[in-house]
Parts: structure tokens; C-alpha cells; sequence
């Protein structure tokens, strides 16, 4: 599938900025499961490309006091381009990639308690068919954290969203990765776009990796939201342990007063045979 995807980020506040830091993991790289054909990512300053340490391609600006304090500062983030993507599920690492036991570490958005350790072990004891057993525990955390949008917040932990029994992508994410790796499966946080036809304004999405075969590198996607194997409709943006730190945009600022923050994201999808 070819997607067309443009996701802006306004900003605007009510009192001059005196400093402010953005990093930014909006650029999807090409792999298995898709081809980058065009991107380009801009910010109000200069963007300084790196990898991070998730081997991710990441870029940063800053800004140093506005030039004129009387006006209030007003920018975009915006990230745009072509994908084209494939219906595989499985992704094989580079060799430089970071080893799989390091995402069997927990951390604050994902340290497992006692119930999603149960959610684990219910599910994924004996892994005779890791694939099957993996479905079936996303299909068991969708209906344990039924998606509600506005019932948690970035920080709400793995622990705490399958308490309240509802979040979003990134809360079902996290408990679905705080199940694995307690039952001793190494997971990661993927963040990136899904396509959906009935929906043409679409926030980001999250789901999750799981490490089927450490000797081999071997990945398997799934996503909990829709219950199913990463397929043609995902784009992948960035990795990483949790959300926190693959997030698209996170960063500090000072001054700036109270911040108005708008968020956009369009995915059009080529007809076949298009070029």
C-alpha cells in the first residue's frame, strides 16, 4: 500500500519564549515492512540529525530568546512524504541494533505488578505458538483497557491503565509490552501511523514488538487497538523501550506562559496502479 501522510504540530504561547528544545523521531526508515519513497521534516530552527541509542533516525532544534519580546512565539512542527508499505509482520534487526534482552528491562511506564504479570502468564506459558498465544493476549489487554480516549495521560503507567480498564493505543501498548516481558519475552514500543479508510484525521499510533527468536534478531508486530499482526496499514516511525522515549515530539521550554498546542495528522492512500 502507498500512504501519503502530513502530520503538523502547531504551536502557539502567550508570552515570549526565552528557550526552548524539541527532539523529534519523525522520520519512518525503510525495512522489511516499507519503503520510504520521500519525507522531509521541518521546525521553526535548524534541525541537527542523529541516531539515538534505540537506532532511531531523530532530529533536534533549539532556540535561544526571541528576537522581538513583544510578540508571542507561533511555529510548526511538520513531518511529510510517501510510505510504501508491505503486509509482513516480522522484522529481522540490523546487527548494530541494540540487543533484544535490553527490552526486557522494565521501566516506569511499564514495571509490571502482580496483575499484569497473571496477564502474562495466562497467556503466554509453555509459547507453544507464539504467534497464536501473542493475539490471544492482545485480544485479552484490549478487553481489559477498553479504548477511551481522555481516560489517561502520557504518564500513565502500564499498572495503572489496566487498573482503570480503559487508555489508548500508547496505555494498551505498554501492558500488552509489561505482560510480555514478565513472562520473559523481550517487547518495545513502536510508534508510527495507522491507515484507516473511515477515518481521514488521524492522531498517531502505537503497538508493540515482540522478540520471537533472540538468537536470530527475529521481531513480530502486533497491534492490540485492532487485535492483529502489523499489517499493509501500519507505518512505523520509531522504537524504543516506552513511550517516553520514542515519543514523535518531547521537549523543554522556558518562558512561553500558557502553551496552545494543535496536533494533525492526514494519511491518503494511492489506488492501485497509481503511481
Amino acid at each position: 500500500m502507498k500512504l501519503s501522510i502530513r502530520h503538523e504540530t502547531h504551536y502557539e504561547y502567550s508570552a515570549p519564549l526565552q528557550y526552548a528544545l524539541q527532539h523529534l523521531c519523525l522520520t519512518p526508515q525503510a525495512n522489511a515492512h516499507q519503503a520510504v519513497e520521500a519525507w522531509q521534516v521541518s521546525a521553526p530552527g535548524h534541525l541537527h540529525a542523529q541516531r539515538d541509542g534505540w537506532g532511531n533516525l531523530a532530529h533536534s532544534w533549539s532556540m535561544v530568546r526571541q528576537r522581538d519580546a513583544r510578540h508571542v512565539f507561533r511555529g510548526s512542527v511538520t513531518a511529510h512524504g510517501v510510505v510504501r508499505t508491505a503486509p509482513s509482520a516480522e522484522l529481522v534487526d540490523e546487527p548494530a541494533a541494540p540487543h533484544a534482552a535490553l527490552y526486557l528491562r522494565s521501566t516506569a511506564l511499564t514495571a509490571a505488578d502482580a496483575a499484569l504479570a497473571d496477564l502474562g502468564r495466562a497467556h503466554l506459558a509453555g509459547r507453544a505458538a507464539v504467534a497464536d498465544a501473542l493475539l490471544a493476549l492482545a485480544d485479552a489487554v484490549a478487553a481489559h483497557v477498553v479504548y477511551r480516549a481522555g481516560a489517561t495521560h502520557v504518564g500513565t503507567t502500564a499498572a495503572e491503565a489496566l487498573a482503570l480498564g480503559a487508555g489508548v493505543c500508547q496505555d494498551q501498548a505498554h501492558v500488552f509490552i509489561a505482560a510480555c516481558r514478565a513472562a520473559g519475552l523481550p517487547a518495545r514500543y513502536v510508534s508510527g501511523y495507522f491507515h484507516s479508510p473511515s477515518a481521514h484525521q488521524l492522531a498517531s499510533h502505537a503497538w508493540a514488538d515482540v522478540c520471537i527468536d533472540p538468537a536470530t534478531r527475529r521481531w513480530l508486530a502486533i497491534d492490540v487497538t485492532h487485535r492483529c499482526a502489523m499489517d499493509e496499514r501500519h507505518v512505523r516511525l520509531a522504537i524504543g523501550p516506552d513511550y517516553a522515549a520514542c515519543a514523535p515530539v518531547r521537549g523543554v521550554r522556558q518562558g512561553g506562559g500558557e502553551e496552545t498546542l494543535r496536533v494533525r495528522v492526514l494519511i491518503d492512500a494511492h489506488p492501485p496502479g497509481q503511481a
